[in-house]
């Protein structure tokens, strides 16, 4: 049997030593969902190995797949410009993780562990707090998944903020909700790791009932880049984060 690409995971780094404590967590729950699959990390920046060190050390088939929620900048300029760079052009990579319905499970985890009452989401309203991108596509694709978690999950209301770029910010938005009647709010982080933006999006969320913690080493984030993974390998390498 033909031994499996590796898993090259791109995450984007940080000088928060969180960042990558949590992606080697997420590495983890990703090798116990896959027993046997080679998995390796590479970062855009910050930490190391960088993207084009580890390309240049690969020995046999590889997979990348980013560690990004939005195609934004880093999907669409960064990790191409690298692999070019690198002689790895032709490296298949898979598609960014949002949006998908894995997420909106990772989130309510989140929520539920963090002490929100599911059963009453009906008269809660959530805060998707999320990173902020200059790509007009990229902040629609974020209002989009605030909608359907709404219509598809049933939540009382959810609103969409950013840490970064423009508005509306955390506090804006938890105001919006008020507005609208829901009697508990919470705030939801639609991030990755720990650093600089959810500590802002903590900072701002005082006067939310709930503040979830980040997406992290979720199931379902482990499960959802075993997904992309998978899809990338049966499509051809333009095809895979089209």
């Amino acid at each position: 049997m033909a031994t499996a690409p590796t898993l090259l995971l791109i995450a984007h780094g940080s000088r928060d030593p969180r960042h990558a404590a949590t992606v080697d967590a997420l590495l983890r729950e990703v090798r116990a969902q896959r027993p046997g699959l080679t998995v390796a990390t590479a970062y855009l920046d910050h930490c190391a190995p960088r993207l084009s060190q580890l390309v240049a050390r690969l020995d046999g088939p590889a997979v990348a797949v980013p560690l990004l929620l939005n195609r934004a900048y880093h999907a669409k300029h960064d990790i191409p410009a690298v692999l070019r760079s690198a002689g790895a052009a032709g490296l298949p990579v898979a598609d960014v993780l949002g949006p998908s319905p894995l997420l909106l499970d990772a989130l309510e985890r989140r929520l539920a562990e963090a002490g929100t009452d599911l059963a009453q989401r009906a008269h809660t309203g959530v805060v998707l707090a999320a990173a902020g991108s200059s790509d007009p596509a990229a902040d629609a694709a974020t209002r989009a998944l605030a909608a359907d978690w709404q219509r598809r999950r049933g939540w009382g209301a959810v609103a969409v903020a950013y840490a970064s770029a423009g508005g509306p910010r955390v506090c804006d938005a938890l105001a919006e909700l008020r507005a609208q009647g829901v009697t508990r709010t919470a705030v939801a982080p639609y991030l990755l790791a720990p650093g600089l933006l959810p500590d802002r999006i903590a900072a701002a969320a005082t006067g939310a009932d709930v503040l979830a913690p980040v997406l992290g080493a979720a199931p379902e984030v482990a499960q959802l880049l075993l997904a992309r993974y998978d899809r990338a390998q049966r499509l051809p390498a333009a095809a895979a984060a089209a």
